[in-house]
């Protein structure tokens, strides 16, 4: 069942389409790039690229915005502090913060759908202080312990 997220066009996003589930299962919404000239992002290169749109989300949910894999995978083209995340409270613009890792230049034109976003719930924590954790099989093993040969 939908939750309902107020959505503000801003001045930059008029005629832009609003973000859009592009298929019936699709768990992100695409977004569109309210560039009014066309970007063009160098290998190496970062931008902060408008949406055209502000939201309002419901308390106890956040907006994650994503990567599209089709620019990922076909362009090195991704999103940095992915997932980013709109916390409930923020009304500012939505932006995306677009980085080129391919070889080649980008080119991000008005219009272009240049990431997705998802909508969820979220559980706030209480943290404990304890003078010892309960014992785990990983215990503090991290970053590569389990290598990377298939069992």
């Amino acid at each position: 069942m939908p939750i309902s997220v107020s959505l503000k066009r801003l001045p930059e996003g008029e005629g832009l389409p609003l973000p859009a589930y592009m298929t019936e299962h699709a768990a992100g919404a695409d977004l569109c790039a309210a560039v009014r000239d066309a970007l063009t992002l160098l290998p190496g290169a970062r931008a902060l690229v408008p949406t055209g749109f502000a939201i309002a989300l419901p308390e106890g949910y956040e907006a994650q915005i994503r990567p599209r894999s089709g620019l990922a995978l076909k362009h090195g083209v991704t999103c940095l502090n992915t997932p980013g995340t709109i916390d409930a409270d923020y009304r500012g613009a939505v932006c995306v913060v677009l980085a080129n890792l391919g070889s080649e230049p980008f080119v991000v034109r008005r219009g272009d759908r240049i990431a997705q976003m998802i909508v969820a719930p979220v559980s706030r924590a209480a943290f404990d202080v304890v003078e010892d954790l309960p014992e785990s099989a990983r215990a503090g093993g991290g970053f590569g312990h389990t290598g990377i040969a298939s069992i």
